[in-house]
Formats: structure tokens, C-alpha cells, sequence
């Protein structure tokens, strides 16, 4: 018998080590064990925690209408291992493997408890594109990639001859095995957890994964490359929520836009693929891409600007309308992701690790990995960032990207009445003159990398 555990992979088709599993020809238990390291009631609350127990929820959907068995958990994983192994005669551990530090420790645990009981550990990475060791093997590199445009220029090559299809064995073809409740009662979820994943439910066709991939391709699609940036329109996928808890597979999604009749605006898609798979290789591939805060003197730093910012109350339009939406919805628009960003650890000059940090609860599409590397890029540090002097001026943006103010005059009613021109201006109540404060910043950067580059001589 073996033991399968969920990770960021809430879904049942398409699954790298499915196909593993169903070639041992053995029944196994099924189980996903929601961690209080990462999940506890507060981040529940948050639209973070929120849209991931939704895909919790449609995941156990899934198992109920397959007829099949899933455990749902709450605790250390290693602990519900050795309860599982105690009661059930298991010679098999298998689980994809995550990137982040905190994770990294959880499996290694995981693995030394398993071969601790005497059993076997079968691990795969499941959520990128290109298998990391085999891209910079096919790239003849002995060098990591540490520029995009170089490594995107690679990516589409490899994807081109070497694009892994979707997996075919799917949940129907497994067999799992029902847990006594009475055996798993130690790690029962607790009663604010239970009532969280009966309010977060999916009850709408509307939000089923793939059928929302389908029509963005189908509506979206033709103007994606025009409409990205204009956030004031609707012509982004919302995909990553999906993506990034696996609640669709990466291969299905490259898969279909790669169906798609050949232009540039397919390009242009896939091309934020490339991003994300840039991301999740810099995680692999560079040793500081987890600890940037703790290799650089922060001192000429500080958060005094930190609450206005996180309260929408700076006074700049296109910052506070940004910040109401993703503390009303969750979501916000890829640019003014950069933009805020970018405004809080450049403008007020704020460590970037407090934004991240604030991300991580109110993004409903959060994921470690991507979430620090857009701040990384915002904070010129790391891969391919942005130049320590490249600070966005917000208002330029506003007028560059929604011209008419839709945007602002959507989430900033109070000052919907301001003309075309007045609405992207700083109000009068602005805590910070952009002018002045392009000017600190990149004096203070240019000493923060200055200072780095002596210390590592």
C-alpha cells in the first residue's frame, strides 16, 4: 500500500507521479494535510488562504465524484506519517516536491520518517515547464541563466522539441483506501478550519479551471497582448490563482494556448509562462533567492510610510485604488503589482520583504516562489531585476496605461468627479513628493548595492 500526499497539486488529472503510482498496482491512502506552519486562522481569513481552501474544497468535489477516498488533515505531515504507517501495512511515500525553503525542510523530514519506518519515497517536481537539470543539460550551460531574454530565447526552443504532454492516468485509474476517521482522529481538522472549506465551496460551473482557460482563449485571448496592460480592461486570464495551487496542471494549460493558431498575441502569453518558469528556476539555481534580507544593510531603510501605503491613504490615485482592490477582492492587475511595489520599496523607501509579506496574506493567486520574485525585480536584487535607478513614476503609468481613470474612478469613488487629467495627479494629502523621492532612492539603492558589492569582495 502506499501513501499519496497533496501539495500544490489540488486537482486529479495530470498528475506527474499518477502515472507512478498506478504502474505499482497497489491500493493507496490519498491525503492532503493542511499544514498550521502555513495555514493557520487568520491566514484562512485572508483571500489568500480563502481561494486556496476553495480549490481545497473543489478538489474533495472531485474525489467525491470519482467515488474515491481523500483524507483531509491538520498537522505536521511527518506526525500524520508515522500515525498512517503505525496503522496501515504501507511500503510506499510519494509526494511533488516544493521549492521554498520552509518546504524543502518539511520533505526532507518527511523522507527521513519514511525511510525511518522502512519506507520507500518516490518525489517529482510537477509545477514547471521544463525540468530544470535537463533545459541548462540541452543549454550546455554549467552556468545558470541570470537574464531573461537569453533564457526565454532557450525555453521556447526546449518547449518546442521537448514539451511534456499531459499525464494520462487520472484518479479513476487509481485505487484508494478509506481511512477510519477514528484513526486520524489526532489530526482532525479543528472546527473554524471545517466551517472555512464549508463557506469557500465552489458551487459555479463559471469557476471551474479549465472551462475558464477555455474562454479566455476563445474571448480573451486575440486581445491579450493589447489589453495586458491596461488594467482598466479585462483581458487577462485570472488563471494563476489556478495555476499556482494546481488546481489546473501547467501542461494543460501550455498544451492548449500552444493549440492555438500562431500569432503574436499567443506569444505574448506564453511568454508570462516563460516568466513564471524563470522564477521558479531562480529558486532552484540561485543560493540567495530565499535570504536577499539578510545579505544587505537595511539601516538606511524604514516602514514609517508602510501603514499609509497598506491603507490606501498615500494620496497617489493610482497606488490607493490599486491597494483598495487587493485589500477588497484580492486580486490585482500584473502592472500595478510592479507599480505598488515598486512605489513602496523605491519611493518610501520600505524593505521589500514587508510588501512581500503583506502580498503573501492578500493576493488570492499568492505563491511564494513568484510573489518574492516580482519583489525581488521591484527592489533591483536578484536575476534580471530592474536597474537600481529604474524608479516607475505612478502618475506616468496611470496616464500611460488608463488615460480615461476608469480604474481609479472604480475603486476611489470619492474622487470620481476629478477630470481626466486632475484624477491621476497626487491629491493634496500625498505623503511623498515623486520628484524628490525618485531622486533619495536612487541614491539609496545605489549605496545598498555599492555597500553589498565591497562586503562580498
Amino acid at each position: 500500500m502506499y501513501v499519496w500526499f497533496h501539495r500544490r497539486d489540488l486537482r486529479t488529472t495530470d498528475m506527474r507521479l499518477f502515472d507512478k503510482l498506478r504502474s505499482l498496482h497497489m491500493p493507496g491512502i490519498h491525503i492532503l494535510v493542511l499544514d498550521p506552519a502555513l495555514l493557520d486562522e487568520c491566514r484562512a481569513r485572508e483571500h489568500s488562504g480563502r481561494h486556496f481552501l476553495q480549490q481545497v474544497s473543489r478538489l474533495q468535489q472531485n474525489y467525491q465524484q470519482a467515488n474515491q477516498h481523500l483524507v483531509i488533515a491538520y498537522g505536521s505531515p511527518d506526525q500524520v506519517l508515522l500515525l498512517l504507517a503505525a496503522n496501515y501495512p504501507l511500503q510506499i511515500v510519494a509526494f511533488h516536491e516544493d521549492l521554498t525553503p520552509y518546504a524543502k525542510q518539511r520533505d526532507q523530514t518527511l523522507i527521513d520518517t519514511a525511510q525511518a519506518c522502512g519506507l520507500k519515497t518516490i518525489t517529482d517536481i510537477d509545477h514547471m515547464l521544463i525540468d530544470a537539470d535537463s533545459f541548462d543539460h540541452f543549454a550546455n550551460r554549467d552556468q545558470p541563466y541570470k537574464v531573461f531574454t537569453p533564457f526565454y530565447n532557450k525555453w521556447k526552443q526546449a518547449m518546442h522539441l521537448f514539451a511534456e504532454p499531459p499525464m494520462l492516468t487520472s484518479l479513476n485509474d487509481l485505487e484508494t483506501v478509506q481511512v477510519s476517521p477514528s484513526t486520524i482522529q489526532d489530526f482532525s481538522i479543528p472546527l473554524w478550519l471545517y466551517d472555512a472549506l464549508q463557506s469557500t465551496s465552489p458551487s459555479f460551473s463559471e469557476e471551474e479551471p479549465q472551462k475558464k482557460l477555455q474562454n479566455f482563449l476563445a474571448e480573451k485571448l486575440p486581445d491579450y497582448e493589447r489589453g495586458r496592460d491596461r488594467y482598466g480592461w479585462s483581458h487577462t486570464s485570472q488563471m494563476s490563482g489556478y495555476i499556482n495551487t494546481g488546481a489546473i496542471s501547467i501542461r494543460q494549460v501550455y498544451e492548449q494556448v500552444a493549440a492555438q493558431d500562431k500569432s503574436s498575441y499567443v506569444d505574448s502569453w506564453v511568454r508570462q509562462l516563460a516568466w513564471r518558469d524563470f522564477y521558479l528556476y531562480q529558486a532552484l539555481r540561485n543560493p540567495d533567492y530565499f535570504s536577499y534580507e539578510q545579505k544587505f544593510d537595511w539601516s538606511g531603510f524604514n516602514t514609517d510610510a508602510f501603514n499609509y501605503w497598506a491603507e490606501a491613504k498615500t494620496g497617489i490615485p493610482i497606488i490607493d485604488a490599486a491597494m483598495t482592490q487587493l485589500k477588497e477582492t484580492g486580486a490585482m492587475p500584473n502592472r500595478l503589482r510592479m507599480v505598488t511595489a515598486m512605489f513602496l520599496t523605491k519611493q518610501l523607501l520600505c524593505p521589500f520583504f514587508y510588501g512581500e509579506a503583506y502580498f503573501r496574506d492578500k493576493l488570492a493567486d499568492y505563491d511564494h516562489v513568484l510573489n518574492r520574485g516580482g519583489w525581488l525585480w521591484s527592489s533591483s536584487l536578484g536575476y534580471d531585476a530592474a536597474p537600481y535607478f529604474r524608479v516607475m513614476n505612478p502618475v506616468r503609468q496611470s496616464e500611460t496605461y488608463d488615460p480615461s481613470g476608469s480604474y481609479i474612478r472604480q475603486w476611489l469613488p470619492q474622487i470620481a468627479h476629478l477630470s481626466d487629467k486632475a484624477i491621476h495627479q497626487p491629491q493634496a494629502n500625498a505623503i511623498v513628493d515623486l520628484k524628490q523621492a525618485r531622486i533619495r532612492a536612487i541614491e539609496q539603492y545605489s549605496l545598498l548595492l555599492k555597500q553589498n558589492k565591497q562586503q562580498n569582495k
